[in-house]
């Protein structure tokens, strides 16, 4: 009865080392507690219970009596440390234990150091320690019983033979004693192992949990950025039409179209009541068709001025698999008041190229019976008096405005593709000028040339720029009275080549000066108003811009820049 107490209190005492560890950790929070995983910090508290343990199986076995047998299982620990802990740790503890030994031991003799240090099987122990960290489970426990078993074994028989045949003790309690020790070493180094290795268990799922947490907090969070910086208002509903997540765009969104919703009520409440009264209905119909049917609803709103597509898509429980549970819907919504407002703007432009086109021909097919009445009223001049010449060149000077009329307008209408070739802009010049000059001396004006050295050719229409430098050139000499002077100068600004046109004409108003470029506007008496607009069309062909600087009694400048 004696020796089994023993055995039972050695046992708690071998097992204590294993079973202490959680007391390490009481009062540090979960953070900590991983963070001294992390660190493999836990090796340090079982080393610290590992002393602990040995300390008192040692202390145990050394001051029991004689009807006592005095085997310690202070190997457990060791072996333990040894086999769980680093080479440095499982070192120190074995230099631990042989000093445990000499300090409490009341005399000292080989027998005695070899039974309570178990010294003989520590290069098995070892040897057994770098193989024993990636063994799965189950082989470290066949590897622990073995070597515990050997160990016991040992002792056992080092304190058979230390008191044999000097023992009072019969054969059978000697063979039970032993017996009952190593029985009692296995239990307890079966139990701690498993105990290590579901605390290793608890600490890798604590571990993996944590990570997995860390990393659903991250791409939550990156999900969230996205959806924040995504242009588009999204929120997300659950199966009963509550709203559960709504992006920053949404959030501004319901502000500017319904002020009595702040963003601080959107959570918990359900979407229909986020938009007006005759959508409500829509939207809960289409979350309704998303959550109970699966299906994708894309409905047409509008608030106002503003036009919305609302797109209803259901979520499922795991992911894009259409044959989960439907958890809830996402609602995007677009404004597309802008894109309307272009396709409107597109549906005229078709239009009027088509009127365009239409009034192109007209006026092409009413050149010819003009040509008609202008050529028979030639010949009537011919055979009528003199007296009636001053009729006739009025109806013909007005049939060729009107036919220069219809000349410009064909121009316009006509967007053709330039065909462009490398050209100096300069030669252009030089070709009008004696045009130019003519014009000038009948009006009394003068020109003059302010030509730069360094301009270079550029991919130009010369056919189309003559008409630009000439209609330019015409519109200033209009504008001018007598001794008037016309400027034409080129120059490089940054990277582009400018033709500058002044006149000293009395200036455009700043009112006239936005409608310039508009067909058929004109500022002169018996202008058409199409000659700037086709300057416009040209310059444009040409990847290039036309801009007038004016101030009335100062006169007027048209820039007209290329591209380098």
């Amino acid at each position: 009865m004696i020796a089994l107490k023993d055995i039972l209190l050695q046992v708690l005492l071998a097992g204590s080392a294993v079973f202490l560890i959680p007391l390490f950790y009481l009062g540090l929070s979960k953070q900590q507690v991983l963070q001294m995983d992390h660190a493999d910090r836990v090796n340090v508290s079982f080393s610290a219970t590992s002393v602990f343990s040995m300390l008192l199986c040692l202390l145990f076995a050394l001051s029991v009596g004689s009807e006592t047998v005095p085997i310690s299982l202070s190997i457990i620990p060791v072996t333990l440390a040894i086999l769980y802990c680093k080479a440095l740790i499982g070192a120190a503890l074995s230099i631990l234990h042989i000093l445990f030994y000499f300090l409490l031991a009341h005399s000292y003799d080989l027998y005695g150091f070899l039974l309570h240090t178990g010294i003989l099987l520590y290069p098995i122990v070892w040897l057994s320690a770098k193989r024993f960290k990636h063994n799965t489970s189950s082989r470290k426990m066949r590897l622990i019983i073995a070597l515990i078993t050997a160990e016991i074994a040992v002792s056992g028989l080092l304190w058979v033979v230390s008191i044999y045949p000097a023992t009072s003790y019969s054969n059978d309690y000697l063979i039970l004693s032993v017996f009952g020790y190593v029985a009692g070493a296995l239990a307890a180094g079966s139990m701690s192992q498993l105990w290590m290795e579901r605390m290793k268990h608890y600490r890798g799922m604590v571990q993996h949990f944590s990570e997995a947490q860390h990393h659903y907090t991250i791409e939550k969070e990156r999900l969230h950025q996205i959806l924040n910086a995504v242009p588009l208002s999204i929120a997300t509903v659950d199966v009963d039409g509550k709203v559960l997540f709504v992006n920053e765009l949404m959030k501004q969104t319901a502000k500017e179209q319904l002020p009595s919703i702040s963003s601080q009520n959107l959570i918990g409440q359900h979407a229909s009541k986020f938009v007006e009264q005759e959508q409500a209905d829509k939207i809960e119909h289409s979350i309704q068709q998303a959550v109970v049917h699966g299906e994708v609803n894309v409905l047409t709103m509008r608030y106002g001025s503003h036009v919305f597509v609302s797109r209803t898509v259901p979520i499922y429980a795991n992911g894009a698999n259409t044959s989960e549970e439907v958890s809830g819907a996402m609602i995007i919504i677009q404004d597309i008041t802008e894109l309307e407002m272009l396709r409107n703007e597109l549906d005229n432009v078709d239009r009027l190229s088509l009127v365009g086109q239409m009034a192109a021909s007209i006026t092409h097919e009413v050149r010819n019976p003009m040509a008609v009445v202008r050529g028979f009223l030639q010949l009537m001049q011919e055979k009528s008096p003199e007296s009636m010449d001053h009729y006739y060149r009025i109806v013909m000077e007005e049939l060729d405005r009107a036919n220069s009329i219809i000349n410009d307008f064909l121009s316009l209408a006509q967007n053709r593709i330039a065909e462009k070739e490398e050209s100096q802009l300069h030669d252009i010049i030089h070709e009008l000028s004696p045009l130019l000059w003519a014009d000038a001396n009948l009006r009394g004006q003068s020109i003059e040339l302010m030509l730069a050295h360094n301009v270079p050719k550029l991919q130009l229409n010369a056919k189309e720029i003559k008409q630009v430098v000439l209609n330019l050139a015409r519109n200033g000499m209009e504008a001018m009275n007598e001794k008037g002077v016309l400027t034409l100068e080129t120059r490089i600004v940054e990277d582009k080549v400018e033709l500058c046109v002044h006149d000293t004409g009395p200036g455009i108003a700043a009112v006239k000066q936005e409608k310039l470029f508009e067909p058929f506007y004109t500022t002169k008496a018996k202008g058409t108003g199409l000659g700037l607009s086709m300057c416009l069309s040209i310059v444009e062909r040409h990847n290039g811009t036309i801009t007038v600087e004016s101030e009335e009694g100062q006169g007027t400048t048209f820039k007209v820049a290329f591209q380098l």
